[in-house]
């Protein structure tokens, strides 16, 4: 009976905010370009005016989180400062000066009985965001939606509340300031794991769901939801260096995709060396990643050069370890590469260090990935790199967004068609 009434409760509170959310979709499609970037620039200014209380809110959540046992590469993508803030701010001032996307006509023709056909980009409407400990999804997520014209609903996790809680009250104040409805960004306050079950079935009012984090919060909103879904992929990401490979470049490109942020999911997590180079740049590898005290696990080949390695196993080839730890095996083609990363790989991103251009197209098309590098780190998958302002999320799917999804992978289309007096015969 006490299970009954919550439910209830948590009906109720979400198709309030669904209510909301739509009646604020409506003012949102009536803003012109220079109120939304009016709108964008005041929450930039405002994230940086009230820095000390965001950094206040946010170590309230690192420090229960670090208690709590929160993994180091999961902690780093929880801690804002100074300088991630002002990126945040930054974010929101990049996507001010970036085309607006709506009302863009994508295509345009004229059919032989004069009507004239136009599709013309417009919002999605609402769209609705669950996320983990990343508080910058926040402000990324209110940016990005906001350009486009769409009202947006985040669940975040409950190891940021307070910190989403912080960032999201600052954003609100600033569209108040502009006389821009504030229900544009809500933020679901409430960590009953049944309120995020309960978001999923939103579909009256949420158009979208795009889900950010690890496999298994992807999987539980896959499996779960009754709105559809663009799916953000986690990222075993991979790096081939080829028999062709400038060995120079090898080394600083590996270091920068494994550690220069280990928690993020264009980190690198598995490395494929040709035996033809193997002898030649493990050893150098092998002492640039213990210094960074990577745990690297090999097989035979790779052990014989790094003595410190431990063995690897199969499930090491297949795993988003998001930490200090690299799975690292010795091919002995091209193919074999292609072969193992279409086997092991998310759909992420992928790369493949080579002087020799027919082998960097081979690689370019055959391996089946959101984003296919040649001699670059992985980590650039970002909708910031991308010159996108931010992201969304980056989707490993196939239908409609694939990649860093920016400004117009949160639109959709309609035709618009102008006629004078047909009728079909």
């Amino acid at each position: 009976m006490e299970r009954d009434k919550v439910d209830t409760e948590i009906s109720a509170y979400l198709e309030t905010l669904g209510r909301q959310a739509q009646a604020a979709k409506v003012v949102l499609q009536g803003l012109d370009t220079a109120q939304k970037n009016r709108g964008l620039e005041r929450a930039a200014e405002m994230l940086l005016l009230e820095k000390e209380k965001l950094l206040s809110a946010n170590e309230k959540d690192y420090a229960r989180a670090k208690e709590n046992g929160m993994a180091e590469g999961l902690l780093d993508r929880l801690r804002l400062t100074d300088a991630r803030i002002e990126a945040m701010a930054e974010g929101l001032v990049q996507i001010a000066r970036l085309t607006d996307p709506v009302g863009e006509v994508m295509e345009t023709f004229d059919r032989p009985n004069g009507l004239h056909i136009e599709k013309v980009r417009v919002p999605m409407g609402v769209i609705g965001i669950i996320y983990e400990a990343r508080p910058n999804v926040t402000a990324d997520a209110f940016g990005l939606c906001f350009k486009t014209g769409n009202a947006v609903i985040l669940k975040g996790g409950k190891d940021a509340f307070y910190s989403n809680q912080a960032i999201t009250a600052v954003i609100r104040e600033a569209l108040k300031e502009e006389g821009i409805d504030d229900n544009a960004i809500q933020l679901i306050e409430n960590n009953d794991r049944a309120v995020t079950t309960a978001f999923m079935k939103l579909k009256e009012y949420v158009d979208v769901l795009i889900p950010r984090g690890g496999a298994g919060l992807i999987r539980s909103v896959v499996e779960n939801s009754t709105v559809p879904v663009i799916e953000t992929g986690t990222g075993n990401c991979h790096i081939y260096i080829d028999e062709a490979a400038d060995l120079s470049k090898a080394v600083p490109i590996v270091i920068n995709a494994k550690t220069q942020r280990i928690g993020v999911c264009n980190a690198c997590e598995s490395l494929l060396v040709h035996e033809k180079v193997a002898e030649k740049i493990l050893p150098a590898l092998g002492k640039a990643l213990l210094e960074k005290q990577v745990e690297i696990r090999g097989d035979e080949t790779v052990r014989a050069q790094i003595p410190e390695a431990r063995a690897a196993d199969e499930t090491d080839y297949g795993t988003e370890y998001l930490d200090l730890i690299l799975s690292v095996k010795t091919v002995g083609s091209l193919e074999e590469a292609i072969a193992h990363i279409n086997r092991y790989n998310t759909g992420h991103s992928d790369a493949i260090l080579t002087e020799d251009q027919v082998h960097a197209q081979k690689f370019l098309r055959e391996v089946d990935s959101a984003c296919v590098y040649v001699n670059a780190s992985t980590r650039f998958t970002d909708g910031f790199e991308f010159g996108f302002g931010a992201e969304i999320g980056i989707s490993t799917q196939k239908l409609h967004a694939r990649g860093p999804m920016g400004l117009k992978e949160l639109t959709s289309y309609k035709y618009q068609i102008t006629g004078d007096g047909q009728v079909r015969p």
